[in-house]
């Protein structure tokens, strides 16, 4: 048994439908006893609703032809006991009428758990996704993001799946009518086969003539999907960037764009509606036509030659008048099926793993660094087809050391930073911990033991407690209290209305950019890192916060192996080793003192800052 269901598996994964749908169709395993359950229910339903139209076929047949025999099923004591084939008319008929309302109880019944269990399984599908999208999104190198809007992903993981989950169930429901439908065709060729084929001859060309609409819906999806995105990327922009709006007084130039996007998200949903809502009434006009031409035909030819008994004819009519609506839903999801297109294609354009670039996770632990990290012959590109931000890089940073990376804007200082704790890949050349590649360790293993602490801190919206203890577990009062002390941020917290349970609002609204970054540094400080990494942590505040952020700064860089990334060049004076890039490449590196002494890049630098004017690096 086992060997035939892996050949049907096997079967099933090598055919274009799986190839093409595979993102969504592997979610299956997580929730396929739902599924089953929601189509063995809806089949049952379907059953019932069978068994009950032959039942009323009989019971009209005693109404309108009472010498026949109504149902033989030939086993002699179902017919006599519970069709009551040698009872009188009266009996018979409180029998079968009976028979049809268990029936449809029964029929009911399964009607509600039917849709109940599509509708778990809908909800289970959408969460697998998004936990899908969840996976994917931290799992991608930090090269995706830098060529991606975060409204476009936001979007996707919002409203797209949100669009999809309706895609689902409107997929669910196609099945679970489609199985009812496939039992009223079975019924309608038991009663007259003839009549059947010319029912389902013209419902055919209406379902082919439908599906040339299905087509046009499906086109005129993708617009409303990329209109979407674009809506939500300038909605994130714009509130995101309030302030500058404000300031620069530039509400009306923002207006304009706004309203032009929305304007965009208007027409593409008008035009897909418009051929969406197009569809019924069309399809609800032409059904009717086919309805009275069946019938008048039926009872021309079949009835009046005696070919059919008025009762089959009764049923028959009643089968196509429950199909209609049946029809004319089936034919309406179809077309809402193909209204999801773009929305469909925008998921599995992210969920996609060929043109992404991973960080495929080592096998090692990272406990400690015990003698350096080294970089040799590294270039780094954020993309393929872009200019190398980091040229032939070759660098040993001691253990326990202060290095300073010095250079002005773009030189690559933070990209060479990012290295370290594998936010990327170089592309060409290794970095080595301990002789160890970095890519043979485990990447959580390695990141736990390091600290960053940069020039923008991001706070969650949440309390100071959990801001500061973020990615620590079990943390005592009494440590959080003693990191925040060290970061000279205890004072401040404690001015807050709710001290360490004081919510900071979006990206830390309530405080100043002193105080997110020693909000940072008590973040850092939890870590206990062996390595920590500062990215212009002092730049843009006034001496006296850069003060105390400094001396936060030393607190933690006690026991450290510090990577500093230089704007003060007075902040790195007392750094073991300073290093200068020029356009990604390493000009010189050695002791602050001796770099001055020779009189190259870093001096330039130093003459520059002490003229009083600022270098960007």
């Amino acid at each position: 048994m086992q060997k035939v269901f892996t050949s049907f598996q096997s079967l099933i994964k090598v055919t274009y439908f799986w190839k093409e749908n595979y993102v969504f169709l592997r979610e299956f395993k997580y929730f396929w006893g739902i599924a089953v359950l929601a189509i063995i229910f809806s089949f049952l339903g379907a059953i019932f609703e069978g068994a009950a139209l032959a039942v009323i076929n009989s019971f009209l047949q005693v109404l309108t032809s009472p010498e026949k025999t109504s149902i033989n099923l030939g086993i002699d004591w179902l017919n006599v006991w519970i069709f009551g084939s040698k009872s009188n008319i009266s009996d018979r008929l409180s029998r079968l009428g009976f028979l049809v309302v268990l029936l449809a109880w029964l029929r009911s019944t399964f009607a509600y758990l039917g849709p109940v269990y599509a509708k778990l399984t809908d909800a289970s599908f959408a969460d697998r996704m998004r936990k899908s999208m969840f996976e994917q999104l931290i799992s991608l190198s930090l090269s995706y993001y830098s060529q991606t809007r975060s409204g476009d992903l936001v979007n996707s993981l919002n409203n797209e799946i949100a669009t999809i989950q309706r895609g689902f169930g409107a997929a669910s429901a196609f099945a679970i009518r489609g199985s009812t439908l496939i039992v009223y065709i079975v019924a309608m060729f038991l009663i007259s086969w003839q009549l059947s084929i010319v029912s389902l001859g013209l419902f055919t060309m209406l379902s082919v003539m439908i599906s040339s609409f299905v087509i046009r819906v499906r086109e005129a999806s993708f617009p409303v999907s990329q209109a979407g995105a674009d809506f939500t990327s300038t909605g994130i922009e714009l509130i995101s960037a309030m302030r500058t709006i404000q300031t620069s007084s530039t509400q009306n130039f923002e207006r304009t764009r706004f309203y032009s996007i929305s304007e965009k998200v208007k027409k593409a949903l008008f035009k897909l509606n418009k051929a969406v809502d197009l569809i019924r009434p069309l399809a609800e006009a032409i059904s009717t036509t086919i309805l009275i031409c069946v019938i008048v035909t039926a009872y021309n030819i079949f009835v009046v030659s005696g070919q059919l008994q008025p009762a089959s004819l009764l049923t028959f009519m009643f089968i196509l008048f429950r199909m209609m609506p049946l029809v004319e839903q089936v034919n309406g999801l179809r077309v809402e099926i193909g209204s999801y297109g773009g929305s469909i294609a925008k998921i599995k354009e992210v969920l996609s793993t060929e043109d992404k670039v991973y960080l495929k996770d080592g096998d090692l632990e990272f406990t400690s660094l015990k003698n350096s990290i080294d970089f040799f012959a590294v270039d780094f590109s954020y993309d393929a087809l872009d200019k190398p931000v980091l040229h032939d890089i070759n660098l040993s940073i001691k253990r326990g050391q202060t290095t300073a990376l010095v250079g002005t804007s773009g030189a690559g200082k933070t990209t060479l930073a990012d290295l370290v704790p594998r936010l990327y890949d170089p592309t060409h050349g290794v970095v080595f911990i301990d002789g160890v590649d970095l890519k043979e360790l485990r990447i959580s293993s390695l990141r736990r033991k390091m600290a960053i602490v940069s020039q923008n801190t991001f706070i969650f919206n949440a309390s100071v407690r959990y801001n500061i203890a973020y990615g620590v577990e079990n943390v005592s009062e009494d440590l959080l209290i003693e990191a925040a002390k060290q970061a000279n941020a205890f004072e401040f917290i404690l001015d807050m209305p709710k001290g360490f349970d004081t919510v900071l609002g979006d990206r830390g609204v309530r405080l100043s950019g002193g105080q997110c970054q020693r909000i940072a540094i008590a973040r850092a400080l939890l870590r206990k890192p062996d390595i920590l990494i500062l990215d212009e942590a002092t730049s843009a505040l006034d001496s006296v916060t850069e003060r105390l952020i400094q001396e936060s700064l030393d607190q933690l860089s006690k026991g450290c192996t510090v990577i500093a990334i230089a704007h003060r060049l007075s902040t790195i004076v007392r750094a073991d080793k300073v290093v200068v890039l020029e356009k990604g490449r390493i000009v010189e590196q050695g002791s602050y003192q001796e770099l001055i002494e020779r009189k190259g890049a870093l001096w330039k630098y130093h003459q520059m800052q002490n003229s009083s004017v600022e270098i960007d690096s």
